[in-house]
C-alpha cells in the first residue's frame, strides 16, 4: 500500500517548525471513541503471536522478547495505520517521496511503573546484541537516525507516562553508540535518577554517554500530553523520555510507534538475527514496507502486507 495523496503534506511554516524543534504535532488521526474500539478488536490479536515475525523469539530469564515488534507485518489495522495518509504524507514531506517503515513498537506503561530515561538514538547499534548499526545511511547525508511516529492508542497524560522532549537537542548526539550497555532484568521498575523513577527496560542508559559527568538540561523539557488517536513525529536523535506511570489510574497507557526512513538507507545490513531487551529473533521472516514513492536502490528487502495477512516479496512497490 502506498500512499498518492499529498493532503496531508507539511506546511513549509510546519517544517521549520519541526527542524527546528526535532518533533512536531501531536495531529488527530482518529476519535477517542473509534481508537478504543480498535484497541479492543486489536487485543486478542496481539495476544496471539503465532503469525508475529518474532513470535518464536526466546526470552532471557523469562523476562521479554520481541513479540511485540513489526506487528504490522500480521495485524490488518497495523498495517493500514502505518501507511495512512495522515502519517505518510507529512514524513515524506520530510524524509522526501521515497520513504519506508522499518519497524514498528509498542510501549505500553501500567500503573505504577517507571518513566522512561532520557536517550538519543541514531543508528540502534546500543542495544543490539551483535553492536552492528540496524540502519546506515549513505555516506553523503547530512544526519542520521530514523523518524518514528508516536501514536497515543490510549490517553497520555503526565500522571500516565507521557513523552517528554528536549526541543532541538536532534542536533548533536549526547551517546556513543559504539559503547556497551549491560542488560539487567533486575533494573526494571528499580533505578532513579535525578529524583525520578526511570529506568530503559533493564538497561542504564548513562553507560553510553560521551561525557560521565553530563547530564540532560531537565528544566527545557516539555511533556507531550496527547489524548487516545493522536499521534506525534519525531527524530529519534531528539532527546526524548517519558514520564512515570504515577497508578492514580489503573488504565494503562499503550503507544505504537512506526519507525520511516527513506529508502536510501540500509536496513540491517549485517544482521540475520535480532539480539536486544532480552530476547532474540531471527530476521528471516522480516521485510520493510514501501509507504511512499518507490524503491530505486535495491539493497533493502521488501513485503507486501494483505488483508489476507499474506506477505510477499515487492520491487519498486510491486509484488515480484
Amino acid at each position: 500500500m502506498v500512499s498518492e495523496g499529498k493532503a496531508f503534506t507539511l506546511s513549509d511554516e510546519e517544517l521549520a517548525q519541526f527542524h527546528r524543534n526535532g518533533y512536531i504535532g501531536p495531529f488527530d488521526l482518529y476519535e477517542a471513541e473509534e481508537m478504543a474500539a480498535h484497541l479492543q478488536a486489536l487485543r486478542p490479536k496481539l495476544i496471539n503471536t503465532k503469525k508475529a515475525v518474532y513470535g518464536g523469539g526466546k526470552t532471557v530469564s523469562g523476562v521479554t522478547n520481541l513479540s511485540n515488534y513489526d506487528r504490522h507485518l500480521d495485524i490488518d489495522f497495523l498495517a493500514e495505520h502505518i501507511t495512512r495518509p495522515e502519517i505518510v504524507d507529512r514524513v515524506s514531506s520530510i524524509l522526501g517521496p521515497d520513504t519506508l517503515c522499518w519497524r514498528s513498537e509498542f510501549f505500553p506503561k501500567y500503573p505504577g511503573d517507571e518513566g522512561t530515561d532520557w536517550h538519543q538514538a541514531d543508528n540502534f547499534s546500543n542495544v543490539a546484541g551483535s553492536k552492528h548499526p540496524q540502519i546506515v545511511w549513505p555516506e553523503d547525508a547530512d544526519f542520521g537516525g530514523t523518524i518514528t511516529v508516536w501514536t497515543a492508542f490510549t490517553d497520555a497524560s503526565i500522571d500516565m507516562g507521557c513523552l517528554q522532549f528536549i526541543p532541538g537537542s536532534h542536533k548533536s548526539m549526547n551517546y556513543d553508540e559504539s559503547k556497551v550497555m549491560d542488560y539487567n532484568p533486575d533494573l526494571i521498575n528499580n533505578q532513579e535518577k535525578s529524583g525520578v523513577r526511570r529506568g530503559f527496560f533493564g538497561y542504564d542508559y548513562r553507560q553510553l554517554q560521551k561525557d560521565p559527568n553530563w547530564s540532560p538540561d531537565e528544566s527545557k523539557a516539555v511533556s507531550q500530553v496527547m489524548r487516545q488517536g493522536q499521534f506525534i513525529i519525531f527524530w529519534s536523535t531528539l532527546m526524548h523520555a517519558s514520564h512515570p506511570h504515577a497508578g492514580k489510574t489503573d488504565q494503562m497507557r499503550l503507544g505504537f510507534a512506526g519507525r520511516y526512513l527513506p529508502t536510501s538507507v540500509r536496513v540491517y545490513p549485517h544482521s540475520d538475527a535480532l539480539a536486544e531487551f532480552g530476547g532474540a529473533a531471527s530476521l528471516e521472516k522480516f521485510g520493510n514496507v514501501l509507504t511512499s514513492g518507490r524503491d530505486n536502490f535495491g539493497h533493502n528487502r521488501f513485503v507486501q502486507t494483505t488483508v489476507n495477512g499474506y506477505r510477499f516479496p515487492v520491487r519498486d512497490g510491486v509484488p515480484a
